[in-house]
């Protein structure tokens, strides 16, 4: 116990920079935390931190000192956290966002099969293509599709799409079919928020620029307008398996296919993460794998 003594306020210390801010999270006096990590350093025998009237400051070993210690008290957080909520029920409210199409096909009857399991938890879920800022709009779950941009946020993957091209016999019989990449700048291609196809050719992804009569963000909307004869589309499964199974629309291309992409769960960095949002994150794992 005596080597654990002053590491947490330690660590408190070097995230707030200041004492009495440590003291505060810890909720004791600045006396005690700065007794407590002069022991430290006693201990240790070296200086871990700067002190000065208006700042504190972590020294080259203090820095050093801090990167190990942080997780071991974040550990030690996590340990206790996952314990103490092993019976616990969850409740509260969970605030998730999602795509809108996938949203409401895919996850939101998962979402209401949730809710009967965990009577006291209450949900808003927020469908829009757009991504919100999880810090700023307080959502404790983002569901994303695709490729992941780099951040801070914790990722965890659920399930993958495949991305189908597709069009409608009546297409192919008036504009035909293309075989290669290189044809698609002959036909109409039905463009959803990017303008680029994405593809694996020779073992190697390649992205395609595409054109055609209609532009539109609405993933249904494209895919009307591929029923109805007018293009080529690229959907994730989701959108286009029913009309694949009956024939409505037929799969062109599929040489070129790229890889399954990523559906994730993405959540804050939060040494505290609550029980609801484990257990969604869990529930949606199991469901969607």
């Amino acid at each position: 116990m005596a080597n654990w003594e002053g590491v947490s306020e330690f660590v408190a210390v070097a995230e707030r920079e200041s004492f009495t801010s440590a003291a505060q999270k810890l909720a004791t006096s600045v006396a005690q935390i700065s007794r407590r990590v002069a022991n430290l350093e006693e201990r240790l025998a070296v200086k871990l931190l700067n002190r000065t009237t208006r700042k504190v400051s972590l020294t080259e070993a203090g820095q050093l000192y801090y990167q190990q210690c942080k997780l071991l008290v974040e550990g030690l957080e996590i340990a206790e956290l996952a314990v103490t909520q092993m019976q616990s029920t969850p409740k509260g409210l969970l605030k998730v966002t999602a795509p809108v199409t996938y949203g409401e096909r895919q996850l939101a009857p998962l979402l209401h099969q949730f809710l009967k399991l965990y009577p006291q938890v209450e949900l808003d879920l927020m469908l829009t293509n757009q991504k919100l800022d999880l810090i700023d709009s307080g959502v404790d779950v983002a569901i994303r599709l695709g490729r992941l941009e780099d951040s801070s946020l914790v990722a965890k993957k659920l399930s993958q799409r495949q991305l189908y091209v597709c069009a409608s016999p009546k297409y192919i019989e008036h504009s035909g079919e293309p075989h290669t990449l290189s044809e698609l700048t002959n036909h109409q291609c039905l463009v959803g928020g990017f303008e680029h196809w994405r593809f694996k050719e020779n073992g190697r992804p390649r992205s395609v620029r595409v054109n055609g009569r209609i532009k539109c963000n609405s993933g249904l909307a494209l895919l009307d307008a591929a029923k109805q004869s007018i293009g080529l589309v690229q959907l994730p499964e989701y959108y286009v398996s029913e009309d694949l199974e009956s024939g409505e629309l037929v799969e062109v291309l599929s040489d070129y296919r790229d890889d399954k992409e990523g559906i994730w769960a993405l959540y804050p960095q939060n040494r505290n993460l609550s029980s609801k949002v484990r257990l969604l994150v869990e529930f949606l794992s199991e469901q969607l794998d």
